[in-house]
């Protein structure tokens, strides 16, 4: 019904006929958001297991998050959030991963929204809570395994969507600094326009070109606990290419003293 990237002025259109998803910080949620919209707090989107707290959350934690929010496998879902898309980009790849292929991301989230003085509310919308029967679906997600038998072969790009000093070993939170061996460097927030709320940059494709993420070969992309790249997920997505996530990002990696990893 709507394309995967939704302006405001088309979503304003259809509010009726879609389930709307907000994935801010429940402050701004509380103060602000689209009418009808079902606030999920971003914590539930992770499994939240130390050390490695991004990973896919499990079955039964999709089940109660999915259940608590009504959800119904024939709606159209909109996701949005108050950052410029790293939690709704998430939650793309959340519903990728459980079959869900009727989604829209509404471009430059609340910001966007606002800036184009569209209807909002405060008021909390009434839930009938549901028992979905959850199926996770492997292809989009990519395991440290599957990295390292890429890594060997060459077939796949790695997409870092973390700080440069994070990428080069400057910055260390986990065990180890640095990155994956051949891993491109394209920060999240690039990829976003200042200029127009947040959204997409319209040049997004020449800009990760430039940097030689061409989509020429798959591409994996990944942050620290995969909240970052929930976003250049999205941006993949968009752009046609075939991604994955790596849901257990530089935590999982960073922390196995066994990894290759480059710095500087």
């Amino acid at each position: 019904m709507l394309p995967l990237i939704v302006e405001p002025e088309e979503l304003v259109n259809h509010l009726d006929q879609v389930v709307i998803l907000d994935l801010s910080r429940e402050e701004t949620y509380r103060q602000v958001h689209l009418p009808g919209a079902i606030h999920i707090h971003p914590g539930k989107t992770v499994r939240g297991e130390k050390p490695v707290v991004g990973k896919l959350p499990r079955l039964e934690q999709l089940e109660d998050l999915f259940g608590d929010i009504g959800y119904q496998s024939d709606q159209h879902i909109v996701v949005y959030d108050d950052e410029g898309g790293g939690w709704a980009g998430r939650m793309i790849w959340i519903l990728d991963v459980i079959g869900h292929t009727s989604h829209s991301y509404l471009n430059g989230g609340i910001h966007a929204w606002l800036a184009g003085e569209h209807p909002v509310d405060q008021d909390l919308p009434t839930i009938s809570p549901t028992n979905p029967d959850i199926t996770i679906l492997d292809q989009f997600t990519a395991t440290k395994e599957d990295i390292l038998a890429t890594l060997d072969g060459g077939t796949a790009q790695i997409w870092d969507a973390r700080g440069h000093d994070e990428h080069i070993g400057q910055k260390v939170v986990s065990m180890r600094g640095g990155r994956i061996p051949g891993a491109i460097n394209f920060e999240w927030t690039r990829g976003m326009d200042l200029d127009r709320a947040l959204r997409i940059r319209e040049d997004i494709k020449s800009q990760l070109s430039a940097v030689g993420i061409d989509g020429n070969l798959p591409i994996i992309t990944h942050c620290q606990t995969h909240h970052r790249s929930g976003f250049t997920y999205l941006v993949g997505k968009s752009l046609g290419y075939q991604i994955q996530a790596y849901d257990g990002s530089w935590a999982d990696w960073g922390n196995d003293p066994d990894t290759p990893i480059e710095t500087g």
